[in-house]
């Protein structure tokens, strides 16, 4: 009895280990991911003022980096702002299209390379895809 007992009890092991292996597509993104992006876009999004210069610069000069670069920066870190705020205080509730995603296009019109998820991060190397590079077609 016993012998035949071992079979069926690793097959129903097996069963339930392999029941479900997918994850379904909204998982990337959860309620502390959201929070996590809230909190960096409040602390952090002023990064976005020394990055736009910085883009601004060596595309178009100093004249242009130290007036459309300052404003870029400036309206891009105000926006961060704002999504982060957004994200803090809604960060329990799948607020966009039923999900945690990121509310903000990737690819805004009036902004050329539109927002990442996360603010840039400063002349430190990195190996997360969000992050952009400071010689980048602003």
């Amino acid at each position: 009895m016993k012998p035949a007992l071992f079979p069926l009890a690793l097959l129903l092991t097996a069963s339930f280990a392999l029941a479900d292996i997918q994850q379904p597509p909204s998982s990337e993104w959860g309620p502390t991911r959201k929070l996590g992006r809230g909190i960096g876009n409040i602390c952090y999004g002023i990064t976005e003022l020394p990055t736009s210069m910085a883009s601004v610069n060596y595309f178009e000069g100093n004249s242009a980096a130290f007036s459309y670069g300052i404003v870029r920066g400036l309206g891009r870190f105000f926006a961060r702002l704002g999504y982060g705020l957004y994200d803090t205080l809604l960060f329990p509730i799948p607020t966009y299209k039923g999900t945690y995603a990121p509310p903000y296009k990737s690819n805004v019109q009036w902004m050329w390379r539109g927002y990442s998820e996360f603010p840039p991060e400063l002349m430190f190397e990195t190996r997360y895809p969000y992050v952009r590079n400071d010689q980048e077609d602003p």
